[in-house]
C-alpha cells in the first residue's frame, strides 16, 4: 500500500532526500513506516521523540506516545518535528 510522507520543523533539513511516498506491507503500524523512513536519514539523523505525528489530518501525539495503529492506503503520514528559537 502507499503512503504519502511529509517532514517539516526541525528535521525537516535531513528530510530533502526522502521521498513523498513510501510503499509499505498491508497492516504495517505508524512506527514501522516511521523507522523505515529514519532508515533513509543522513547517519547519525533521527526523528526526535517529541516529534508530532498525525495521520490523514488526526493528530496522534508524539512519535515517543504513538497508539500501535496500523496505516491504510493513501493516508498521510506527517511528522512535525518542534522547533525552538526566539
Amino acid at each position: 500500500m502507499k503512503v504519502r510522507v511529509v517532514v517539516t520543523g526541525r528535521s525537516y533539513h535531513a528530510s530533502s532526500n526522502l521521498p513523498r511516498e513510501i510503499e509499505v506491507p498491508d497492516g504495517t503500524t505508524i512506527a514501522a513506516a516511521i523507522d523505515q523512513l529514519e532508515q533513509q536519514l543522513e547517519q547519525g539523523e533521527t526523528f526526535p521523540a517529541s516529534c508530532l505525528v498525525a495521520v490523514s489530518g488526526q493528530h496522534l501525539g508524539t512519535r515517543g506516545t504513538l497508539p500501535d495503529q496500523q496505516l491504510r492506503d493513501n493516508d498521510e503520514l506527517m511528522l512535525v518535528a518542534p522547533v525552538a528559537g526566539g
